[in-house]
């Protein structure tokens, strides 16, 4: 709130100052709250070391990705499930995908989506220790792509914490405030947000700009 204001109006307010302002014409934010609960998982045969380890600076964008998968209901009890890629250079999601099934092919789609947009990268690519990244398909795109693999340990969720973060924010900032009828329309509400977050969400330590404004200044600095 308080950067949106400053950067709409050219003030400089302190957050103190907007806090006031909001109380006494009762407006309230709406913010994620921290959860650290996560679903354990067993060792799997093809997993990985934690190299990140909790590492979360990068000095620019494509040196480290991050990735997970998480659930969604709509209608009455159905389910999908997002999988999406953050890169932590400029706290972009570089790729997503939502589909009907937790499975292999919707981090495939996730992965391939990633590397088309960005074919010379080659990142530390960091999950959590899912079935669908320790498979030896999933190996094998990695090593094709000449990324470094890393992993969380076992009921480590602060391991891959920005992504986690990232989860928090849009379900406290879109899905928790809306009801969905149908996939199409979750499909929908998704895409904007994600949209809506690259573009247009401001963040305070991208020096108070969006992921991807912050990209493209990344990019000519470079």
């Amino acid at each position: 709130m308080m950067i949106n204001i400053n950067r709409e109006y050219g003030t400089n307010y302190n957050h103190k100052h907007i806090r006031r302002i909001m109380r006494i014409l009762g407006i309230s934010s709406v913010i994620r709250r921290v959860r650290h609960s996560c679903t354990k998982r067993s060792p799997k045969e093809q997993a990985a070391e934690n190299i990140l380890n909790r590492d979360f600076h990068a000095d620019t964008y494509n040196q480290k990705w991050l990735t997970d998968v998480t659930e969604f209901k709509y209608g009455n009890g159905s389910k999908a499930y997002l999988s999406a890629i953050l890169d932590l250079g400029d706290n972009r999601i570089a790729a997503w995908v939502l589909g009907h099934s937790n499975n292999n092919e919707l981090v495939f789609k996730t992965f391939r989506a990633a590397v088309n947009d960005n074919p010379n990268a080659h990142p530390l690519f960091h999950s959590d220790r899912g079935f669908q990244y320790t498979s030896p398909t999933f190996v094998n795109m990695l090593n094709k792509a000449k990324m470094t693999r890393s992993m969380s340990r076992v009921g480590k969720c602060i391991d891959n914490g920005p992504m986690e973060g990232f989860w928090g924010i849009i379900k406290t900032e879109m899905y928790y405030l809306n009801k969905f009828d149908t996939y199409e329309e979750l499909e929908k509400a998704v895409e904007a947000f994600i949209h809506y977050y690259n573009y247009d969400r401001y963040q305070e330590k991208l020096n108070c700009m969006a992921p991807m404004e912050y990209h493209e200044y990344l990019c000519k600095t470079a």
